[in-house]
């Protein structure tokens, strides 16, 4: 069996690798600038070997992604279509038409986990509802290693995405995350623009107690990465210099 062949069959059962029943497999891309096969399993890599045909977030990044999974892919050969925030929900259908013709297709996202908090979560939507074989591959989540390495409560957990931009609804989800934490005992995690990260260190100072334990994990699995818990009243007086423009996550607990 060729090494690709294998890759496949881990996400079919025996019957469906014989009939060949084509799969849309969800491919997890590194979060910093890693290799891939220091946060990714080899099975992953051979499927970005076999796959001929991509649905990507971006296609700049999706490129060097799978050159630096092997530099003899010959990218001029593959069929890469975009699905990002601006698809129309109308032309994802579509996308799937490689499947009707028995080929594989993989969905990249730019960073991490396809279909987790990613607009890749619209074409697997569509291929369940058509019934077709989906396959989630392991690989980096940042929200997931973040939590792990955060020391809060892994039983029940709410990832919130982004905030709201406006200061005023903002401050009421902030509110809410809160109460739900005091309530519930429930982790809240989100996200932030990396040049936003001081600043939103300085908000959560400023409208939380000052008690509420705070995680931010940075740069996760990169070089520099750093995973940081304490109280909200230690963060004010921390130096979060290092969190400029560096992609991070934030957990909130008590």
């Amino acid at each position: 069996m060729k090494p690709d062949e294998t890759a496949k069959s881990d996400c079919r059962s025996d019957e469906n690798a014989t009939k060949r029943v084509p799969t849309l497999y969800l491919l997890p891309v590194p979060l910093s600038d890693v290799r891939p096969d220091s946060v990714m399993p080899q099975c992953n890599i051979d499927i970005a070997r076999s796959v001929k045909y991509f649905v990507v977030e971006n296609m700049r990044s999706a490129r060097r992604f799978l050159k630096r999974c092997d530099p003899s892919i010959d990218i001029s050969s593959l069929h890469m279509t975009v699905l990002d925030e601006h698809t129309s929900s109308a032309d994802i259908p579509a996308m799937l038409a490689p499947m009707e013709q028995g080929h594989d297709i993989a969905v990249v996202s730019e960073a991490g986990c396809p279909a987790v908090a990613d607009p890749g979560s619209d074409i697997v939507a569509v291929a369940q509802q058509r019934g077709l074989n989906v396959c989630p591959l392991i690989g980096p989540s940042s929200i997931l290693l973040s939590l792990m390495g955060s020391g809060f409560n892994g039983q029940t957990f709410a990832f919130c995405g982004y905030l709201p931009s406006q200061a005023d609804t903002r401050t009421s989800r902030l509110r809410e995350m809160q109460r739900r934490i005091e309530r519930e005992r429930q982790t809240q995690i989100f996200i932030e623009t990396p040049y936003r990260n001081r600043r939103m260190i300085d908000e959560l100072c400023r409208v939380l107690p000052g008690k509420m334990l705070l995680c931010v994990a940075s740069d996760v699995t990169g070089r520099q990465q750093k995973i940081t818990t304490m109280p909200l009243y230690k963060w004010a007086k921390a130096d979060t210099a290092y969190l400029d423009r560096i992609p991070a996550i934030f957990l909130l607990f008590s």
